[in-house]
């Protein structure tokens, strides 16, 4: 048997895992807006630096700069020109302005320079013959990394969607510049220079993020070591409260329902204690009356079952009273051999309500009936077994089928309140000339074997059913049997058969079948119908009584 999990497992790593989603959901989100909010303030102090140097710089003087390198760039101007402006007292103040700035801000890189915006339109993707910057000033006092006037440079081309804004706005971007260099993560601010209404000059300032990573690793510490804290907590408090208000009364409840099966259904009063005021006390309280409910049903399930072990008794010692009351030894008639004759019932419940008879009415006649009394079971049984006696009761006294049918009828007219009717056929042989007199009372046709050896419907108009209405009359019918003719009776059992299919036996099947096995015995022929009847029938439940008759004239 597989091993099941807890009830208080699934909430522990339930709560575990949303817990887990909620730190990284939380961690995750606020490790992003704080990110970007150090990197704002970086950029912000790289504008900031960016500014100071632009509000310690005239106009005049920046115009100046501009001019000489936009002029040396275009070969108007010689290295004499920008080495005699280099040593001008505002230039070297510069200098000196640019390199203390950089100390005292803690910049990477801070750099004023001529831009060409035709040179930047024209990039190409060839970076490295892409040199749009003229220096200017620059803050290394170092030889090997200063950048003289002059200078031509390049730019990194992330920036060219931001330079083509500040070239049509003439005001410096919104968004930061991010790059990760050697030294980790830089901040960029690009301040535009203004000339003549138009940006040839931009002042860069490039500030390391020297504490982004630290700051980030100490908030994912701090944040992911609160969050499980604060879950540790709430889950430790609210298994306490769901062990006592959730998992306590369910145990109690599978307990209790355990003991009920093992201590031979005694209700449990534990049940009654649980008091959680939610769903689990309406699942104790429903278990409570159910535990009432089953003891209450197996009760009663055994007083019926006791009851109806009785009446299945009963109706098995009925089942074969009504079996005994019908003739069933054959041969039955072993002296005579003028004739032979064979019958079978099959109810379909344990008593049912079709009959047949046969008896000598004298040495030379034999009476010989089938019945179907309407309805099925004990009822069915009770009016068959009236009907068979007082069928037999007036045959005995020589009357004739019609008088015997007439006053049957009448006899079982009389407080008949339920309604029952009964279809008979009954017939009487005379068996020293072969002549048979009949009387149908609303009974199926018989079939019957003449002088060419062929089964065929006998054909005659029925009488009404008996116990349908009083005063009826019944005509009698003859057929003279010669030596080797058969007849056949049967109830409607035989042919309204129903198989899986729902279709009918029918009557054209039990013709067919008769005329295969005409010259059988009545045993055999009865024997080879009910085969029929079974191959065709298949595992379909038998809904009626199954009565058949079988009589062969020798003559």
């Amino acid at each position: 048997m597989k091993k099941r999990q807890s009830l208080a497992a699934k909430f522990v790593i339930g709560f575990v895992t949303m817990g887990v989603l909620i730190c990284t959901a939380v961690t995750g989100i606020g490790y992003v807006h704080y990110k970007n909010y150090i990197q704002a303030q970086y950029n912000k102090n790289a504008y900031q630096v960016a500014k100071v140097f632009r509000e310690y710089m005239k106009d005049d003087e920046i115009e100046k700069y501009i001019h000489m390198a936009e002029a040396y760039t275009a070969g108007e101007a010689t290295d004499v020109d920008t080495t005699i402006l280099r040593h001008t007292a505002s230039y070297r103040r510069h200098e000196r302005l640019i390199y203390s700035l950089r100390e005292q801000m803690g910049a990477n890189d801070v750099f004023m320079a001529y831009i060409d915006q035709d040179i930047v339109n024209a990039y190409d993707g060839d970076r490295e013959s892409w040199q749009p910057l003229t220096y200017i000033l620059d803050c290394y006092v170092e030889p090997d990394l200063k950048f003289k006037f002059g200078e031509r440079g390049g730019f990194n081309p992330i920036f060219i969607e931001e330079l083509q804004e500040i070239f049509a706005t003439g005001e410096p971007v919104d968004n930061y510049f991010i790059s990760e260099g050697d030294f980790g993560y830089n901040t960029s601010a690009l301040y535009p220079l203004t000339v003549d209404g138009k940006v040839k000059g931009l002042i860069c300032v490039e500030v390391p993020m020297t504490t982004l990573e630290g700051a980030l690793r100490e908030y994912i510490v701090y944040s992911v070591g609160g969050t499980v804290c604060c879950i540790a907590l709430v889950l430790a408090v609210y298994m306490i409260y769901l062990y006592r208000r959730m998992v306590s009364p369910i145990n109690l409840i599978v307990h209790e329902a355990g003991s009920f099966l093992e201590n031979n259904t005694e209700i449990s009063q534990q049940l009654g204690t649980v008091s959680t005021g939610d769903e689990i006390q309406t699942l104790s309280e429903a278990v409570l009356q159910m535990e009432i409910g089953i003891k209450e049903y197996i009760a009663n399930l055994t007083r019926v079952t006791a009851e109806k072990e009785r009446i299945g008794a009963e109706l098995n010692v009925a089942k074969q009273i009504q079996a005994d009351m019908l003739p069933s030894i054959f041969p039955a008639f072993p002296e005579r051999r003028e004739f032979d004759i064979f019958a079978s019932m099959e109810p379909a419940k344990e008593v049912g309500g079709d009959f047949y008879d046969f008896f000598l009415v004298d040495d030379d006649h034999l009476a010989f009936l089938i019945a179907d009394v309407s309805g099925k079971g004990v009822p069915a049984a009770l009016f068959m077994v009236i009907t068979k006696t007082l069928l037999n009761n007036h045959a005995m006294v020589g009357e004739t089928l019609s008088e015997i049918f007439e006053r049957v009828n009448n006899q079982l007219c009389e407080n008949n309140k339920e309604g029952m009717f009964v279809t008979a056929w009954m017939g009487l042989l005379e068996i020293s000339t072969g002549k048979l007199s009949y009387v149908n009372a609303g009974h199926n046709p018989p079939l019957v074997k003449g002088a060419d050896g062929v089964f065929r419907y006998l054909q005659c108009r029925p009488g009404f059913v008996l116990a349908g209405m009083e005063d009826m009359m019944y005509q009698e019918g003859e057929v003279l049997f010669e030596k080797g003719s058969s007849i056949y009776l049967y109830t409607d059992g035989v042919t309204e058969s129903i198989n899986e299919k729902e279709e009918l036996y029918g009557e054209d099947r039990l013709d067919v079948v008769l005329n295969r096995h005409k010259e059988e015995t009545p045993e055999e022929i009865l024997k080879a119908v009910k085969e029929s009847m079974n191959e065709f029938v298949g595992e379909a439940e038998q809904f009626d009584d199954i009565t058949m008759l079988c009589l062969t004239y020798r003559g």
